[in-house]
């Protein structure tokens, strides 16, 4: 018996080396209410993206983005690896790395195989590929193509390999055939990823308040992190596992089989935190080339650092911190100068306190020395 086109469609994004693909028909989201409500109430913080009016049009009319789109393919691909030691993960020498960006950048790898698909379904069909990077609410239609039940912590969940793995889209003319909808099991009573959350940024279940998330915090926003969340922060440095590592769903996690998102090592996951704060634009450049952290660039990586390093508290810290008081970047001097008031050494931050030029930098040097007298 002959395969129907959207049968070999995901015979096909299988041997592209998707671990899973489902497929719904291209109507709006039926949370697109809620999504207004939350860019409403400012949750989204500084991701202005987020709330521009033309993305709210694509969202509540896809047509938008691609006229006469039919059906939308969502894939998933696998990225957990493995877990790591509790010396390491919970050091506060090193700085800790979200799971999904020990490897290589997802965008570089699952955008080329979205596009062979497309491809594949021939020249009289429009297509458009998303990842991560399109104005749809991915988890909403791959949970309408029964590829799993949004959790209490905003991930999609599969219930028999948990969360730890990426979405991708794919907007089509092709008339498809859409997955029934499934019966899933959902997360009960369970409140183990509201309670784990260090920053409490789960107002209520089912709601992520973006500006108090250490994910934000430490990758979408780019100037200054506020006073009152570094030390909840902890030694992230970028991303946050912490809702998922808790979740009962994920002890299913699914150990990738893509080679581009295997560890090498443990010093990708957890680097050392004087290392980073010694990172130059060059070497930053070369030691995370190829991996999703480049998009953040040195800036926001080394701020990042400056906080893990404040929570750290070791005086082991400070020569590197006190040469970050001399950086050309404001948002660097002024993180620097706040973790040496967390470890209690402020000398250099007394002698460069009168020299700074940039009122936030002045306020966070003020701060530290406040802070110790």
């Amino acid at each position: 018996m002959s395969l129907s086109l959207t049968e070999q469609l995901k015979v096909k994004a299988r041997e592209l080396g998707f671990s899973f693909v489902g497929v719904v028909s291209a109507d709006p989201s039926p949370y697109l209410a809620a999504y207004k409500r939350w860019i409403s109430a400012e949750m989204h913080g500084k991701m202005g993206y987020l709330a521009r009016p033309d993305r709210l049009i694509r969202r509540e009319d896809l047509n938008v983005i691609v006229p006469n789109v039919r059906s939308i393919v969502c894939v998933g691909l696998d990225y957990y690896s493995l877990e790591l030691p509790a010396s390491i993960a919970n050091d506060p020498s090193r700085g800790r790395i979200s799971n999904y960006a020990w490897g290589v950048d997802y965008h570089d790898v699952m955008t080329p195989r979205l596009k062979e698909l497309a491809n594949w379904l021939g020249e009289d069909v429009q297509s458009k590929v998303y990842v991560d990077t399109g104005a749809i609410l991915e988890r909403s239609h791959a949970q309408a193509a029964g590829l799993g039940f949004v959790g209490k912590n905003t991930m999609l969940i599969q219930p028999r390999r948990g969360s730890y793995f990426f979405l991708g889209e794919l907007l089509t003319t092709a008339a498809l055939e859409p997955d029934r909808p499934r019966q899933m099991p959902g997360c009960g009573s369970c409140t183990r990823c509201l309670s784990a959350c260090p920053t409490n940024a789960f107002p209520t279940p089912y709601t992520l308040d973006a500006r108090r998330c250490i994910s934000y915090l430490t990758i979408e926003l780019k100037d200054w992190i506020p006073r009152d969340l570094r030390p909840l922060i902890g030694n992230w440095i970028y991303g946050c596992d912490i809702c998922q590592d808790v979740c009962p769903w994920n002890r299913f996690a699914v150990k990738t089989k893509e080679a581009n998102f295997r560890i090498v090592n443990h010093g990708v996951a957890a680097p050392k935190l004087l290392d980073l704060l010694a990172l130059d634009d060059d070497a930053f450049k070369a030691r995370f080339a190829g991996s999703p952290i480049l998009r953040i660039k040195r800036r926001r990586l080394v701020r990042n650092a400056c906080v893990a390093a404040g929570n750290w508290g070791s005086e082991t810290a400070v020569p590197a911190l006190e040469k970050l008081l001399r950086d050309q970047e404001p948002l660097l001097r002024g993180h620097a100068a706040w973790a040496l008031g967390e470890i209690g050494e402020i000398g250099a931050v007394k002698r460069m306190v009168s020299a700074e030029d940039d009122p936030a930098v002045q306020n966070e040097m003020a701060h530290a020395i406040a802070e110790r007298e």
